[in-house]
């Protein structure tokens, strides 16, 4: 039976990785839960399933939560705050801990995975985002294993299986096109948080919903292939595929070309990142091509997509650029959320903070100077956009 410890517990991620637990409970233990601030869900979560330990981030609600499961027996070890994750990250026999916390707060209780001698299955992109140049050395000195679990990389993945070394060409990574990708450009300018967050294939949080819709997402995505699989940046292709059926493809050197294909549920990457090299039976719905229909494929819009372009440039740049793009589009899509920026400034707001980094970009950052990277993007979206109310002030600042 593996033990398994999982942070970001009460989030999209979370609550799908502990419904694969609670089918295979004869295969899959959990160890350690760590979750943001949602007291009542890590409650039920801990009564279910009976961690050893368990934590909150938000420090406040810790007494809350203790009184939620004071008739527990035996209680598990309670903690908060940054630490208190940290902590049940490295703890006890965990073989593999699930990092489903959502943007660059999920890197360094990866990072004390890792040092714990832990395997990793990473939901969170922005781990090796942010913090590629630090992790991936990391990974290779305590002999841990890195199996990504989110749609696209573990579609990669699990083509790959039986692939020789030098075979792989080239990377398709498929995206949706989000909540506007049938959207004329010119009404963009009209969203709403709303419309925003209404993708059309997949239930996710609100962030990546959003991602989803800039296709920052895929961009992002775009970055953590190049550190996942070691190919350079030309050789990796984003395409729009509506239906969200095949989740990404490989071409490899003889123009052969592999796909992973499944109806759109987070649980399967996540279960084959929980069971790799083996596979396990399920009883969720078979795909079914004939129900489908059709598979339909086209090129990504550059002028209703703008974060696309700037990814790949960012991840050309290397260095710790990556981490300033990964924290400065959380920080503005955070205030887009809060309806504080229009739809429009994200990308605007990212590139901004971007060129202003540039020349101060770290070739080879320690995680000091990513820890820093990340805090000052998000301060100077805050500048930004305290000072530049509107893109157009932004455009003409520049």
């Amino acid at each position: 039976m593996k033990a398994i410890t999982l942070l970001g517990s009460t989030g999209s991620i979370g609550t799908q990785t502990l419904d694969i637990v609670a089918q295979s409970s004869d295969r899959f233990r959990i160890v350690g839960l760590a979750a943001g601030n949602n007291v009542e869900l890590l409650a039920s979560q801990i009564r279910q399933f009976r961690p050893s330990i368990a934590a909150l981030c938000a420090v406040e609600k810790l007494p809350a939560l203790k009184e939620a499961i004071k008739d527990i027996d035996p209680q598990p070890i309670l903690l908060a705050g940054e630490a208190g994750v940290i902590e049940v990250a490295r703890y006890g026999d965990a073989e593999t801990v699930v990092t489903g916390i959502v943007g660059c707060a999920g890197l360094l209780p990866t990072i004390a995975a890792i040092e714990a001698g832990k395997d990793i299955a990473l939901a969170n992109k922005e781990t090796l985002i942010a913090g590629g140049p630090v992790v991936l050395p990391l990974i290779e000195k305590h002999g841990v294993k890195l199996l990504p679990a989110d749609s696209e990389h573990s579609a990669i993945f699990q083509c790959l299986q039986g692939v020789p070394p030098g075979g792989l060409k080239k990377i398709l990574l498929t995206a949706s096109g989000g909540a506007f990708r049938d959207w004329e450009v010119e009404k963009l300018a009209e969203v709403t948080v709303a419309d925003a967050l209404k993708h059309p294939n997949w239930t996710m949080g609100r962030k990546i919903t959003v991602d989803s819709a800039t296709l920052m997402n895929k961009g992002l995505e775009v970055i953590e292939a190049h550190f996942l699989f070691g190919l350079d940046y030309k050789d990796i292709e984003i395409v729009i595929h509506p239906q969200s059926i095949i989740h990404s493809l490989i071409e490899l050197q003889d123009t052969s070309v592999l796909a992973q294909l499944g109806w759109p549920d987070m649980r399967l990457p996540l279960l084959y990142a929980l069971s790799w090299p083996d596979r396990i039976y399920t009883n969720w719905e078979r795909l079914d091509l004939v129900k489908v229909g059709s598979l339909t494929f086209r090129e990504p819009d550059h002028q209703k997509y703008p974060c696309m372009k700037l990814a790949y440039a960012v991840g050309r740049a290397g260095g710790s650029m990556p981490a300033v793009l990964n924290a400065a589009n959380e920080q503005a899509v955070a205030l887009f959320l809060e309806e504080k920026i229009r739809f429009l400034d994200i990308p605007w707001c990212i590139e901004w903070v971007c060129e202003r980094h540039s020349k101060d970009n770290r070739s080879n950052p320690s995680l000091d100077d990513i820890v820093a990277a990340d805090r000052w993007a998000r301060q100077e979206v805050l500048t930004a956009t305290d000072n530049l109310k509107s893109r157009s002030q932004i455009i003409s600042a520049r």
